[in-house]
């Protein structure tokens, strides 16, 4: 059963990445080692990071319950790196468009699933008890794809030249959204649970 288990887990999360390899006609200009360059950049970045962020951002320690937005938002902002990192895969890749934009994606998206992903699902989707959060963590890298796909896109048009004016502060706000995901999601996710307390302590008090 932990087999069956981690198998669902496993297929549900690497099937979308080859199915969208050979669905996007990757396969047929031979582009898997320009993918596996692009996983090889994506180390390359995630290595910078995390020795800048060593360097010059070290653990912030603060009271319980107590979130440092400005840190955060300093630390959020070193992901400009992986903006930086996909237009320097879509700049060595020649082509059209939609080549570098898919062949930058899924090396980095890639990547990103064996790092973060492969050992955690190999260790604990094979766990003699059942847990929703193996499922949940197959889901997320699927969102991933969808994500750096999105990204490869917003950078490939931002730094094209014949890009209209009136597009481009929409672009670039969507860059800011690109990098200030994860900065974004956890302000809201503080401040969703800052209201409820103040308002569970405003009814039962």
């Amino acid at each position: 059963m932990t087999l069956f288990h981690f198998g669902n887990c496993f297929a549900l999360a690497y099937f979308p990445y080859f199915i969208t390899y050979k669905c996007s006609g990757l396969s047929e200009y031979n582009a898997f080692w320009r993918c596996v360059q692009a996983g090889a950049t994506y180390l390359f970045v995630q290595l910078c990071k995390m020795l800048f962020l060593a360097t010059f951002f070290p653990t912030w320690e603060g009271g319980a319950g107590v979130y440092d937005f400005v840190g955060e938002f300093m630390k959020a902002t070193v992901d400009l790196a992986d903006l930086l990192g996909l237009h320097l895969v879509m700049s060595r890749n020649a082509g059209k468009g939609e080549y570098k934009i898919m062949v930058a994606a899924m090396g980095w998206a890639t990547a990103e699933l064996v790092m973060s992903r492969c050992i955690p699902l190999w260790v604990g989707a094979r766990g003699i008890e059942f847990d929703w959060k193996y499922i949940q963590m197959s889901f997320d890298s699927n969102i991933s794809l969808v994500h750096y796909i999105a990204m490869a896109a917003v950078v490939w048009m931002f730094t094209r030249y014949d890009l209209p004016k009136s597009f481009r502060l929409p672009v670039t706000v969507l860059l800011g959204l690109c990098v200030y995901k994860a900065f974004l999601m956890e302000c809201l996710d503080c401040t969703a649970k800052a209201i409820l307390t103040f308002y569970c302590f405003n009814t039962f008090m």
